[in-house]
């Protein structure tokens, strides 16, 4: 199933907002306990995106989210998110998922909003005879407070972890207090009587009638009565925590029943945490439920887990399998009973890639903030040979061995490959260099889920996926028994003309062959792709080496170039770009110079003969024979047809991504890569990078989450291929 955890980033911008309005939340997951939680939803056999939950969030989802109303299987929302701003901020992504008719876990917007306001909690309880402290709430230091029994604590009405917690024993002290949570936290104050004692919390896992308590946890006051545990307890020097807690059965069991009144009295779903405080006579009291109980690892809701033989990946399952039932019915408690009765049997190869992957993110960040760290312009041969030796000690670590061809107007070629005999192999291509120079270079940076710097989407992310993919075949045990051969150039940004012989050779002998360059947003696969060739014209007056007078250097140059636009037909695949024009006229005796490149692209090779005739003719219009023209044409690469064989290669991958959850589309793309080289006769398919865009600028990105699916898709695609 498809799962996005959705999350508040630890450091809020004010563009995730539209406006800055309100309270700003204090809560917030760290991003390694986002991956944590991901990472065991994915053990658990789900494909998962991380969504940041501000305003894109909508977009995020549409991307990601099945299209339930087209007939595909629902997916759902692991929500760690506790708002950004202003009030009830628990609701804002459980308000949104139900407008947009996504199933979520945790509570809904009514149980979060009475939840949170901890005065709506207390009368809740009151109502249905649950025991808690008598309470009394102020809006100001000023209001009559001669009613109140001291000692009371203090707190914001509307905050959790406790923030803003206090003990006060009189009039002068309660007043302070009421001042500062009232300025600090822009909301009411709560008071209610304190209860000296011992303090506990229940977890809570289920709905309904179906309710688990964990382990009771009893938080270790160190034998004061009379000690509470404020947010620098929790941040800085959290308590002891004592589970299960020594408490008579039959108190214990009063404990639970209580919880349990108090989930379904406020409307609760899937999980939560219930504080109790205990007094020295024995008595209840509930303080508040928590409905969006902390998993960090430290906290109480994962220690009880723990305690009842749960590990945390067990747990967040756990916890989605509730939601699930509680949204989907037997059909999903079915299938889930179904995969227990299946006991030891292996997981599925997509289950183990995609959770190896995951769970070991951070080591492709790393690979690729390595790579783009490294600058390999395509004329910066050292630049490009040191990421070739980087590269090249990664695949030592996977078995391969490296031929190297050498190069010495470019960076070396490098091949890898895991087996002696060169026939039948799978041929995955990427490029080393890059078309950015030092003036140009954009250093790895990443926000809100994007990764940006130079080659990133359209090199050096492609290489990461194949790194990623290979790394979980061998964890998986079958790499070995798959011959796969990596090809990595040095001269992409050149059209590939000195490696192209290479690509050739290599894929002559090859089942199939896979491009790592970008995919779109859409999650496309280039089936096809246009040929290019570049020519560079150039026009001067100068006749017999002497400057004509009364030649237009500028007015030619600027008809013929409107003239070799208009040989562009979309409808055929035929595009002519100009993308440079120089031109300049000196009085005197120096020559008029003018100079245009032109970026041909063409769908088929029949097209080529007569674009490039029609280019020459128009270069040959010279006015009375009084300009001279020169015509060169740069390295060609031919188009990709959209053949038989490459429609049935993408059937193929379409169903391992349908395995994987993961949309593809087949799509023809106008530029062209090294798979161009390819022979016709292999099955080729292009675009298995990383998702993403702006190449050649200095906002080149990827989808962060996108090296995850285009890896587990890779590694699925090479294991298929070998069969």
């Amino acid at each position: 199933m498809k799962v996005a955890v959705i999350y508040n980033h630890p450091d809020i911008k004010d563009s995730d907002v539209i406006n800055v309005f309100g309270m700003r939340t204090k809560e917030r997951y760290s991003l390694e306990m986002v991956e944590k939680v991901a990472a065991a939803l994915e053990q658990g056999g789900h494909n998962v995106r991380i969504i940041e939950g501000n305003r894109s969030v909508i977009d995020e989802l549409q991307q990601f989210m099945p299209g339930v109303v087209k007939g595909e299987r629902p997916g759902m929302v692991f929500n760690m998110a506790y708002g950004i701003q202003g009030q009830s901020r628990y609701t804002h992504i459980p308000s949104l998922l139900e407008m947009l008719g996504i199933p979520y876990v945790g509570s809904g917007p009514a149980g979060h909003a009475i939840a949170l306001d901890k005065v709506m909690t207390k009368i809740v309880f009151q109502r249905n005879n649950l025991p808690t402290p008598p309470f009394w709430v102020f809006s100001s230091p000023d209001e009559d407070m001669r009613d109140v029994h001291y000692p009371v604590i203090i707190k914001p009405r509307m905050e959790a972890v406790s923030f803003g917690l206090k003990v006060v024993d009189d009039a002068a002290a309660l007043r302070q207090a009421v001042t500062a949570v009232t300025q600090e936290f822009e909301q009411q104050a709560l008071v209610e009587s304190f209860i000296p004692g011992r303090e506990f919390a229940v977890a809570l896992l289920g709905n309904g009638a179906n309710i688990e308590t964990l382990p009771i946890i009893e938080i270790d006051l160190e034998g004061d009565p009379n000690a509470i545990q404020t947010v620098d307890d929790k941040m800085q020097r959290p308590r002891r925590k004592i589970c299960p807690a020594d408490l008579p059965e039959q108190t214990a069991e009063a404990m639970r029943s209580l919880a349990r009144g108090a989930f379904n009295a406020l409307g609760l779903f899937d999980f939560a945490r219930v504080d109790f405080r205990m007094d020295q006579q024995g008595g209840l009291h509930l303080l508040e439920i928590n409905s969006m109980a902390s998993l960090n690892l430290s906290g109480s809701f994962v220690q009880s887990a723990q305690v009842a033989d749960m590990e945390f990946d067990a747990l967040v399952n756990r916890i989605l399998d509730h939601a699930a039932i509680r949204y989907f019915g037997e059909s999903y408690q079915r299938a889930q009973e179904d995969v227990k009765k299946a006991g030891k049997v292996a997981e599925p190869l997509h289950i183990r890639v995609r959770s190896y992957i995951r769970s070991h993110i951070s080591d492709t960040l790393d690979s690729t903030r390595q790579m783009v760290s490294i600058q390999s312009h395509v004329h910066n041969v050292e630049g490009v040979n040191t990421l070739g030796n980087w590269i090249s000690a990664r695949f030592r670590r996977l078995d391969f061995h490296r031929q190297v061809f050498p190069q010495t107007e470019v960076g070396h070629n490098l091949y890898f490959s895991n087996h002696i005999e060169a026939h039948k192999q799978i041929l995955l291509l990427g490029h080393m260099d890059t078309a950015a120079d030092f003036q140009t270079y954009v250093p790895f940076y990443e926000d809100r889920g994007r990764i940006y710097g130079t080659g990133v989407a359209e090199s050096k992310g492609g290489i990461a996926v194949i790194l990623t993919a290979l790394q979980a075949l061998r964890f998986a045990r079958v790499l070995r028994n798959i011959p796969c051969g990596v090809l990595l150039t040095s001269d992409d940004a050149l059209g590939g003309r000195l490696s192209k012989n290479i690509i050739s050779a290599l894929a002559q002998n090859s089942r199939c062959v896979i491009g790592t360059k970008f995919g779109d947003l859409q999650g496309g696969l280039v089936t096809s792709c246009s040929g290019t060739i570049l020519y560079r014209i150039e026009i001067s007056n100068l006749k017999n080496g002497v400057a004509v007078s009364g030649a237009n250097v500028i007015e030619w140059i600027a008809q013929s170039s409107l003239s070799w636009q208009k040989l562009s037909v979309p409808e055929d695949g035929i595009e002519v770009r100009i993308t440079n024009l120089t031109a300049r006229t000196n009085p005197g005796l120096n020559s008029d110079h003018a100079a245009v490149d032109l970026d041909v692209r063409f769908r088929h090779k029949d097209q080529l003969g007569g674009l490039d005739a029609r280019i020459r003719k128009i270069a040959s219009k010279v006015p009375n024979g009084e300009l001279q023209t020169r015509i060169r044409a740069g390295e060609c690469r031919s188009p990709i047809m959209d053949s038989e064989a490459n429609q049935a290669f993408f059937s193929r991958i379409q169903s391992l991504a349908e395995k994987l959850e993961i949309h593809v589309d087949p799509v023809h793309r106008s530029s062209s890569s090294d798979i161009c080289h390819v022979p016709e006769s292999i099955p080729v398919l292009g675009s298995f990078g990383p998702l993403g865009g702006h190449t050649s600028t200095g906002q080149e990105y990827i989808v962060r989450d996108s090296l995850i699916d285009r890896a587990a898709l890779l590694a699925l695609t090479v294991a298929d291929c070998a069969r």
